[in-house]
């Protein structure tokens, strides 16, 4: 297929790693465990959510989605990337590279709403405990889920549609390891700064507008505790919310740090870099926070184990 005398792209190769050559193997002997490792951790939390009574709570429903979104997340983007740092070819389909964006997108925008629905949730927890149950009841607990993915999947949709529907002619080449939106757009033949200013936009609205959320209902929080007349109901008020802006905390750092800067002339090994951080050590850190420093959840877990090891007994 070609215009012109130029020929369309139809597959995108990965150089992510290139300058590494040598140190690929090592690569994947390294990043494999931490891979199994997220996904064995999150199940965990996702099964001992389940299967604990105790835990049906509106905090770890919202943790039991947490865990889930970064379980696909990982899987989007991590298993391609350990396959390449074996293969000699490192290639990836024009369709394929738009599915890939389209999904870690939908996935990683959904992310930051759901992270605001939990600020929220910790808000009504310390502001509201009276109506706690009426405010968070399920039906509500699943639409707030239900709207941070339709809000993911509709700007991950417009911002995958306007960047694979620039021309690609010239390069194929990605200085990257998976189909993030600023390796793709410094490849296209040309594009206009609409274009560009319109992602950049829709990027920002995906971080500001849940951290602002998020921001604002810690205010109120803090504004609550620091009036609790006892010193260990602050602690334990603080201890609840800490898992919660720790995540928050990585979370919008990073993204903020890649994608509120396209325009940015930072170099793409750089950016790689960070965004190994962001596709494995971020999705490895946050369950481990959020299990770790909770001890409701800790005390669950081993009855899990508990049970789990009496079956055969019985």
């Amino acid at each position: 297929m070609e215009r012109g005398n130029e020929t369309l792209v139809r597959e995108f190769i990965f150089l992510g790693f290139s300058s590494l050559a040598g140190l690929q193997r090592l690569l994947f002997i390294a990043f494999l465990p931490l891979y199994l490792f997220t996904l064995g951790t999150n199940a965990i939390i996702i099964a001992t959510i389940v299967l604990d009574r105790a835990l049906h709570t509106p905090m770890y429903f919202f943790l039991a989605v947490l865990s889930c979104s970064e379980t696909c997340y990982t899987f989007v983007i991590v298993p391609k990337m350990l396959v390449d740092l074996l293969a000699q070819k490192k290639t990836i389909s024009f369709l394929g590279c738009a599915i890939q964006m389209l999904t870690f997108l939908f996935l990683g925008c959904s992310h930051s709403f759901l992270l605001a629905a939990m600020g929220y949730d910790r808000y009504v927890a310390i502001c509201n405990p009276l109506r706690y149950t009426e405010l968070m009841g399920h039906r509500v607990c699943v639409g707030l889920v239900a709207a941070a993915c339709a809000c993911g999947f509709t700007i991950a949709q417009i911002i995958t549609s306007m960047v694979f529907h620039l021309p690609f002619h010239s390069s194929n080449q990605l200085h990257h390891f998976f189909c993030d939106i600023s390796p793709v757009l410094k490849v296209a033949s040309h594009h206009t700064h609409l274009s560009q200013t319109v992602i950049i936009m829709l990027c920002a609205l995906v971080l500001i507008v849940p951290l602002l959320l998020i921001l604002v209902s810690y205010i109120h929080i803090i504004s609550a505790i620091v009036q609790f007349p006892s010193t260990l109901g602050r602690y334990k008020a603080f201890s609840t919310c800490a898992s919660h802006l720790i995540v928050v905390t990585i979370h919008y750092g990073c993204a903020s740090f890649i994608y509120l800067r396209l325009k940015s002339t930072s170099s793409s090994s750089q950016d790689a870099l960070i965004s190994v951080s962001y596709t494995i050590l971020t999705p490895l850190f946050n369950p481990l926070i959020y299990s770790l420093r909770n001890k409701e959840f800790r005390s669950a877990l081993r009855r899990a184990v508990g049970r789990t090891i009496s079956l055969p007994q019985r």
